[in-house]
């Protein structure tokens, strides 16, 4: 696990909570321990996780709310003009946190750089989905992404192109849309799994500081070990669980 792979997981991570026993977290935490840098970072989260926390402990019950709940045979009128204000000191408090957020926050992480959009392509694959298409026809994968406006005109490498397909499915990056291909490496797989290697393809330019090269770069994210490269404009990230031996028999 790098840095950045870190702050994707500790963007989750809760000080004083269950959260400290998550593998990846623990794993995380770790590495903030031997890297000044992440542990400056980290600090800075959890203080801005304590100072949320604070604001929500000064938020007041209304003053009756009890008697109000516990008068259930109050005429019907009263009860729909003690709802309504209710709603509204609710949606006032609301307004008030979103509107105070920024001055809380001022260092906010970003959340749409490379490291993100990679981490959370792997999260699909690894927690699960529902595939839009399902096929062993590439062909038929293409046309559904040519239909639905979603990146189409990629360019698998010779192994890859060989490997069957299982289906596809269209996924969301930043209002972006992202072509998840979904292969079957020949491998045993659970009877519920029907893939084991995930290609996923975006416009470069819809995600912040993708690398500009078209040299494979290997990574281990998570459970999965993914290979990134660039061409002609679209960004590959292609990932599987194994290592990188057996990952580039695919390109």
């Amino acid at each position: 696990m790098n840095r950045d792979e870190a702050k994707t997981v500790l963007l989750l991570y809760r000080p004083g909570t269950a959260d400290a026993d998550d593998p990846q977290i623990v794993e995380a935490l770790a590495l903030a321990q031997r890297e000044p840098e992440l542990a400056e970072w980290l600090r800075e989260h959890c203080a801005r996780q304590e100072t949320l926390r604070a604001k929500f402990r000064q938020i007041t019950v209304p003053t009756g709310l009890k008697e109000q709940i516990i008068s259930e045979q109050v005429a019907h009128e009263k009860i729909i003009h003690w709802r309504r204000n209710a709603i509204f000191a609710v949606a006032a408090i609301v307004l008030a946190l979103v509107a105070l957020a920024p001055l809380w926050l001022p260092h906010r992480p970003k959340d749409d750089t490379f490291a993100i959009y990679r981490g959370r392509m792997v999260g699909v694959a690894l927690r699960g989905y529902s595939m839009d298409l399902a096929t062993n026809s590439p062909a038929q994968i293409r046309a559904y992404f040519t239909e639905r406006n979603a990146p189409a005109d990629y360019v698998l490498p010779v192994p890859l192109g060989k490997t069957a397909v299982t289906g596809c499915a269209i996924q969301s990056w930043q209002g972006a849309k992202v072509s998840m291909i979904c292969f079957r490496t020949g491998r045993p797989l659970p009877p519920e799994q029907q893939s084991d290697l995930w290609l996923f393809v975006i416009d470069r330019a819809e995600v912040k500081d993708a690398p500009a090269a078209s040299v494979r770069q290997f990574a281990r994210v998570n459970q999965l070990i993914t290979v990134t490269w660039t061409d002609d404009g679209k960004l590959y990230v292609l990932g599987m669980k194994g290592d990188d031996e057996t990952l580039r028999q695919y390109l």
